[in-house]
């Protein structure tokens, strides 16, 4: 059911005074003006009620509506300046300190200042017999692609790592990014 107008609530508490302050009889009572997909139930009743006791008004209380922040020139520099104090400061932490969304925040980031967040990347140590070894295998890649129109399709690279639970990491040639 949607929200009752002010007309609506009028109504309920005309009803609930006439019936002598009866939730069931003001129920009842009701029927006839609403449709069975909207009839008004006896805690809707009860709630109106209450609400009317406590604030004397059958109006609505105006909700806090959640305060959006756009991404204005000010942020921007306040943002950058931010950075340059704490790099390593997490968005959550930072966007309460500036009083920002952690959306808005994270687009100021990403957008305006072109500013990614980094990954660890684990390479493996380039030698000089590594580059002939290169060079060989991509002679041969080159000679088999030539032979085997779809041979790229068919290799397949894997790096593997296994995870622990206590946090290391047991890497073999991989590349964590």
């Amino acid at each position: 059911m949607n929200r009752l107008t002010p007309e609506q609530r009028f109504q309920i508490v005309q009803f609930y005074v006439e019936n002598n302050g009866s939730v069931r009889n003001t129920y009842r009572a009701l029927r006839p003006f609403y449709r069975r997909q909207n009839r008004l139930s006896e805690q809707l009743i009860r709630l109106t009620i209450k609400r009317f006791r406590t604030t004397f008004t059958l109006i609505d209380n105006s909700h806090p509506q959640r305060r959006r922040t756009v991404r204005t020139e000010e942020a921007i520099a306040t943002v950058e300046r931010s950075i340059e104090e704490d790099p390593n400061e997490s968005i959550r932490h930072r966007a309460q300190e500036l009083d920002l969304c952690p959306s808005t925040l994270w687009k100021i980031l990403l957008k305006d200042l072109g500013l990614r967040a980094y990954k660890i990347q684990l390479v493996q140590e380039l030698k000089p017999k590594d580059h002939q070894a290169r060079r060989r295998f991509v002679e041969w890649a080159q000679n088999e692609i030539a032979v085997v129109p779809d041979f790229h399709k068919r290799i397949l690279f894997s790096d593997e790592a296994h995870f622990w639970l206590n946090g290391y990491v047991n890497k073999q040639n991989c590349r964590i990014c």
